[in-house]
């Protein structure tokens, strides 16, 4: 424990846990008196060399004063962190506060001598790069400003830590020794290099979880069955090219082989490495198997193993035990509750899940955070390359069952690198840190599709065994900024296959413009009415007849595609009597021939009852399970991948060292003949086809938003600058509000004079508690005036009557107040105020709020109960730039009524549009104004009017993307 003379309690928000260059994780603490001995065998661990770069001198060992001094801070002046692995010392840095002259000093000096030690084993893993950010962020929180550091010119990965570190700095040299000094401020430079670390970091840590050297699967049944036994038995039968070994306590000192796999009674009986532990035994011994496998330095695990936060509040503690345990050791978890991971690269064919067959080689990364949506998944591109479709297979696969530690934001990570994957498919139950998603996901979204389902969506509570931050956000709200982002939003799973199978082979289309050809004119017009219902642009169907031929198929597409007002083409086909599979081959290649012709528009295919139709499209790439080389015995049946539904949660077995027993899924019978399956990315122009017109056309809807987002990513817009804002006199003034209480709504004066720093002016509205105050205040304001309720059920509610309009003249302002308390009760009660008429227009609301969860949020909408009632109301993340700000007033449904609808004029979107940025502005350059409603906004056909505004002051949330890159904390 820390002595009596500390200034400060042990800081244990401090305590972090970190993905280093490398993919394994440390653990950052502050050091305290109790860490002697780790400070001294760490110390002796360190190479001479190291030595002498951090002291400037020989310095073999520390004395008791060193150790003293190293060891005993008051966490504000004098603070020292260590990262650590497996409880030891594997790097330390320390902050000593300074004074003008370079002496020790207290606050207020706000620049402090910062000095770093990493264990040469360690060194090269971005180990003093993370610590920095930790002590950086630290040293903010105590009020120091600046660091300086001083390093001989010969330690050049010392310096180019500090150098690369993003900050503004100055550099000299001064009697052998380079001096650095730089700002601890956060630029745009230093959170474009946490970031860039970051990606790097926590893509290689799931990297390493699936192409892993060598697997055991620990907890493997000594009898056929039970779900280690079945995940052994479906990694053996995928031809996995690594090491597997099986593992169990209870084999039989004897035992050295499982079905052909080596095995052993515990990890540490197993010679040279082990990349990936599989953990399949029951719940309460999965501390001993995270242990055995930290201590043989096994870098990741799987736990299929359920009983964490599936089970109730014992099992969340026991699974916040487990993810401790892990990181303790620098190991990720998938998992617990793990349906698997699968990757078909055919360099690893890692199937270590419990899908009982591998899927065919594709383009297609899935994610889900559920097991049975996992299955659903699989089984759903199974069916489609056996029998609708073939489009592509899966490249990689993840099932992060209570996603304890490895989540949706790790595995985006690691695809945006991932040269197999085209396309990724998510089922997300949970999004644990929204801006952080938001950020990566527009970031992929740039550069390979992210399709996105969302679960429980309607719940309001995030599923047992998530652990998320909340958000008072709506979910029509996320989901408008999921797709402000980049992310194609659907609905459903098959939706989610449907786009995906869409996005993974075929270009993306150059606008809505949709060619419509088939034989049959009634599924012509379904496909078109489906398209006008989507937003698309639809040209008239072309009907070939039932008579017409592959040929004529040929020749029809051919024309539409070489159309310049045709940006897809939707064929539509129905089944040819007497002609069979040798007619449905014969259509198929006429239609691929065509679309190869023409590679830059996507092509679709809708057909009724075709099966041969759809396997002949397939003929050149399958999800199906692909047949084994004649070369590598013991495969399998092809069949469907987790067809039969695998539990999600398993029980326990009474004998110890075993996995929890179920039946291993069945599989069903496969296509008697599976389609042959050219390389992944060999560049084949394979056609979707879908079983009916409204699914083609969603799919493919959703590909034109995703290319239209495409080319407006490629300019974003820019936030305009102001000159008339005055942000120094807004801090000034929130400062001087937020000393009177935490949290605070600003009376209608405050509200107007801090809008009024930005730019934006309120509408005078003057208190009238009587008759003859209202005929003073109409005076004052001039005629005519309106008279308005002010209380909470009746503001901005004109349609229960508690606004009058247009009074010209004090008679008709006396009666109107009459009228009012009359039919609503007393003054006091009414809240009434008068004010000026402003120029007809739209009514409209503006809306800021900064969520904890996802961020600054800035809402547009039309005022009044029936928008309220539809939930039309858009959204974009703040800073908003003046590209964002004029799609947001015209992405509601009811923005044509902004822009003359049914011969009314035009409003003035200009104004508005600059209203939106300037409100944007305050809330960015000021997160402490936490909320601000200006309603309604009445918007002209010139200018506009503000008529009521709030604003609402606190302390903003912590904001953890701009401070030190972390693991959730558990």
């Amino acid at each position: 424990m820390q002595t009596s003379s500390d200034r400060h309690e042990y800081p244990a928000h401090w305590e972090a846990d970190v993905v280093l260059r490398d993919g394994g994780t440390a653990r950052v603490r502050p050091i305290t008196v109790d860490d002697a001995e780790r400070l001294v065998s760490f110390y002796e661990q360190v190479s001479d060399e190291s030595k002498y770069y951090r002291f400037f001198a020989p310095y073999p060992r520390l004395s008791a004063k060193d150790v003293h001094r190293f060891t005993h801070h008051d966490f504000v002046d004098r603070v020292g962190l260590a990262a650590t692995i497996g409880g030891e010392f594997i790097a330390t840095v320390r902050y000593d506060r300074i004074g003008p002259g370079g002496t020790p000093a207290s606050a207020p000096a706000d620049e402090a001598e910062v000095a770093f030690l990493v264990q040469d084993a360690h060194q090269g893993r971005g180990v003093a790069s993370a610590l920095l950010e930790h002590v950086a962020a630290v040293a903010r929180e105590r009020g120091i400003r600046r660091f300086a550091a001083e390093v001989l010119p010969a330690n050049t990965k010392m310096i180019k830590v500090f150098m690369d570190a993003g900050y503004t700095q100055k550099r000299s040299f001064e009697d052998g020794v380079v001096r650095l000094e730089f700002d601890l401020e956060p630029t745009d430079r230093s959170l474009a290099v946490q970031y860039a670390r970051e990606h790097r970091a926590e893509a290689r840590s799931v990297q390493r979880l699936l192409q892993p050297g060598s697997v055991a699967v620990i907890g493997t049944g000594r009898t056929p069955g039970g779900v280690g036994r079945s995940v052994l038995g479906n990694i053996r039968d995928a031809g996995y090219t690594g090491r597997l070994y099986a593992v169990n306590r209870s084999f039989a000192d004897d035992l050295t082989d499982l079905d052909g796999v080596p095995a052993r009674r515990s990890v540490r009986a197993i010679d040279g490495p082990v990349d990936l532990a599989v953990v399949t035994v029951p719940a309460e011994q999965v501390p001993e198997v995270v242990a055995e496998c930290g201590e043989h330095g096994v870098q990741g695990l799987v736990v299929v193993s359920a009983g964490y936060a599936d089970s109730g509040a014992e099992g969340r503690e026991r699974q916040r035990a487990l993810v401790r345990q892990a990181r303790t050791y620098g190991m990720r978890i998938i998992g617990p509750n793990a349906f698997g991971i699968i990757n078909t690269s055919p360099d690893v064919r890692l199937n270590a899940s419990l899908a009982p067959e591998m899927p065919r080689p594709g383009r297609i990364g899935l994610f889900a955070q559920s097991g049975a949506i996992g299955i659903a998944l699989l089984s759903r591109l199974h069916r489609r390359g056996g029998g609708v479709t073939g489009v592509t297979g899966v490249s990689t696969f993840v099932s992060s069952g209570n996603r304890a530690d490895v989540s949706g934001n790790d595995v985006l990570q690691y695809w945006y690198d991932d040269p197999e994957t085209d396309v990724a498919l998510m089922y997300l139950e949970s999004i644990g840190n929204p801006r952080k998603f938001t950020r990566l996901a527009r970031r992929t979204a740039a550069a390979k599709p992210l399709v996105v389902v969302q679960g429980a969506r309607h719940g309001g509570v995030a599923p047992q065994g998530h652990a998320v931050r909340a958000t008072r956000l709506p979910h029509a709200t996320v989901s408008a900024l999921l797709r402000q982002a980049g992310v194609i939003r659907v609905d459903t799973i098959t939706d989610l296959v449907d786009a995906g199978l869409l996005l993974a082979r075929q270009p993306l289309p150059a606008g809505p413009r949709v060619a419509i050809l088939g034989n049959s004119e009634s599924l012509g017009l379904l496909t078109y009415d489906a398209c006008l219902s989507e937003g698309l642009r639809p040209h008239p169907p072309l009907d070939l007849t039932t008579a017409a031929s592959a040929d004529d198929f040929h020749a029809a597409l051919s024309r539409a595609l070489a159309d310049d007002t045709c940006d897809a083409v939707v064929v539509t086909a129905i089944p040819t009597v007497g002609e069979g599979p040798a007619g449905d081959a014969a259509l198929a290649e006429a239609l691929r021939s065509a679309a190869a012709a023409v590679p830059a528009k996507p092509v679709l295919v809708v057909h009724v009852e075709l099966g041969g139709l759809a396997e002949a499209l397939s003929a050149a790439a399958s999800t199906a399970p692909q047949a084994p080389p004649a070369a590598e015995p013991r495969r399998p049946t092809p069949a469907e991948p987790g067809a039969a539904t695998a539990p999600e949660r398993t029980e326990p077995r009474e004998d110890p060292g075993t996995e929890p027993q179920t039946a291993a899924p069945a599989a069903p019978t496969a296509p008697e003949h599976p389609p042959a399956v050219p390389a992944p990315g060999d560049g084949t122009r394979l056609i979707p086809a879908y079983p009916a017109a409204e699914r083609a056309v969603r799919a493919l809807a959703e590909a034109v938003a995703y290319a239209q987002w495409r080319r407006d990513a490629v300019d974003p817009g820019k936030v305009p600058e102001y000159e008339d804002i005055d942000e120094k006199g807004a801090a000034e003034q929130i400062a001087g509000y937020l000393a009177r209480g935490q949290g605070l709504t600003l009376g209608a004066a405050e509200t107007c004079e801090l809008l009024g720093r930005y730019g934006v002016d309120v509408h005078r509205a003057l208190p009238a508690p009587g008759p003859d105050e209202a005929a003073s205040a109409a005076r004052v304001i001039g005629y005519p005036v309106a008279l308005k309720a002010t209380a909470p059920h009746l503001r901005h509610r004109a349609d229960l009557g508690g606004v009058r309009l247009d009074l010209a003249d004090e008679e008709q302002l006396r009666r109107a107040y009459a009228e009012l308390t009359e039919l609503f009760g007393k003054p006091a009660e009414l809240r009434p105020v008068v004010q000026g008429m402003a120029p007809r227009g739209v009514d409209t609301v503006v809306r800021a709020v900064i969520d904890p969860a996802a961020g600054a949020v800035l809402s547009f909408g039309l005022a009044g109960a029936a928008t309220q009632l539809l939930g039309d109301t858009a959204h974009r993340l703040i800073p908003v730039t003046d590209r964002d700000a004029t799609s947001l007033i015209r992405s509601i449904r009811t923005a044509p009524l902004l822009f003359g609808w049914r011969g009314s004029a035009p409003v003035d979107a200009p104004a508005l549009e600059e209203l939106l940025l300037r409100v944007s502005r305050l809330v960015d350059d000021h997160p402490e104004v936490v909320a601000v409603t200006l309603e309604p906004v009445v918007v002209a056909p010139h200018g506009l009017s503000v008529l009521g505004a709030s604003v609402r002051l606190a302390p903003p949330p912590a904001r953890d993307d701009l401070g030190p890159r972390t693991l959730p904390a558990y």
